[in-house]
């Protein structure tokens, strides 16, 4: 089966499997574990920021950095397309007890003049006091959008201006490097705090890791333990993390280049009215009138393709290390000839 559906789908391969398996451990808690301090060294340098923190999920480093961020009754400014606004059970609302300012975008990525319009005057008691500004790059719901970098120096003027928190939810962010030539430490330099997810197009099987300044950090393992995301000997998922960033960031490039195959193959399909690619590893794609998601997964899933279902008329196809470029080329033959 050619599995199209996430790259959160991957399977660690040989190679880290025999990282994990040879892993030191101790007790995280401790601070004795030495998989999990290394891991957590190694991406708090990367990034060129102060510390970091290892986590189960990138879920929690975003409810994590946000409860660190504001207070209840703080309203946080996102786009309409946010993951920590659509994807994450209303974290916001439910853990940290503030309020979410929605920028209607596109593709999920918005403008410094745009968080300009939506940040509440402080002197208004009737408004909740704006306290954070939240990017995602690559944008999940916007086919793998990468944002513009000077727009996002643009944003960080307006939050320092206005004393307010920039945060980035970075799960594929090694994807957006990839395709726009940035340095890790170019986006440590701009953002307060900063989720990065090693269980996407890194491939492995689970963990988050959240970096930011000292007292981001500081908080965040206080909040880490209250959401239990304290762990005890997880070195051998901290393992797989090391192994992640020091061998499949590079080969991102080749999950972009068979997204864009998929792109142009679905772009021939005589079932579909658009197509969506941000020019990173995610596609998607929306069916004339009178098709539906279901009928059409039904139908590539006959011949041996899935996918995801997004809306009545839309789906997803995302590209991963698990898919090899001759399974793309499969793919690309099935849906043009639909």
């Amino acid at each position: 089966m050619i599995d199209l559906r996430s790259d959160t789908v991957t399977r660690p391969s040989a190679g880290m499997l025999e990282r994990m398996m040879k892993a030191s451990v101790g007790d995280m808690i401790f601070g004795e574990d030495p998989e999990v301090n290394e891991l957590e060294r190694m991406a708090a340098e990367m990034f060129g920021m102060e510390g970091a923190l290892f986590c189960p999920s990138g879920t929690m480093t975003n409810q994590i950095a946000i409860k660190a961020h504001t207070r209840p009754g703080d309203e946080v400014i996102c786009s309409k397309m946010a993951h920590i606004y659509l994807f994450e059970g209303g974290g916001v609302a439910f853990n940290s007890g503030a309020s979410v300012a929605l920028i209607d975008t596109e593709n999920g990525t918005f403008t410094a003049e745009d968080v300009k319009q939506h940040i509440n005057n402080p002197d208004d008691p009737h408004r909740a006091l704006t306290r954070l500004v939240e990017v995602e790059n690559t944008v999940n719901r916007g086919a793998g959008a990468c944002w513009d970098f000077k727009e996002l120096k643009r944003i960080r003027e307006l939050c320092d201006g206005r004393h307010l928190g920039l945060h980035l939810d970075g799960a594929r962010l090694f994807n957006a490097m990839t395709a726009d030539g940035r340095k890790p430490e170019e986006y440590g330099a701009l953002f307060d705090s900063i989720s990065i997810c090693l269980s996407k197009g890194l491939g492995a099987p689970v963990g988050s890791v959240l970096i930011g300044n000292r007292e981001i950090i500081r908080q965040g393992a206080r909040i880490r333990k209250v959401f239990g995301g304290a762990m005890r000997q997880a070195g051998y998922i901290a393992a797989a993390g090391i192994y992640a960033l020091k061998n499949n960031v590079n080969r991102l490039i080749n999950d972009h280049s068979n997204a864009a195959l998929l792109a142009e193959a679905l772009r021939q399909c005589s079932l579909t009215e658009k197509v969506s690619y941000g020019g990173t590893n995610i596609v998607i794609f929306t069916l004339k009138q009178g098709n539906t998601a279901s009928g059409f997964l039904d139908k590539i899933k006959s011949r041996g393709i899935l996918a995801l279902k997004t809306g009545e008329r839309s789906i997803r196809m995302v590209t991963h290390l698990d898919v090899s470029d001759s399974q793309v080329r499969e793919a690309c033959d099935i849906v043009a000839s639909l």
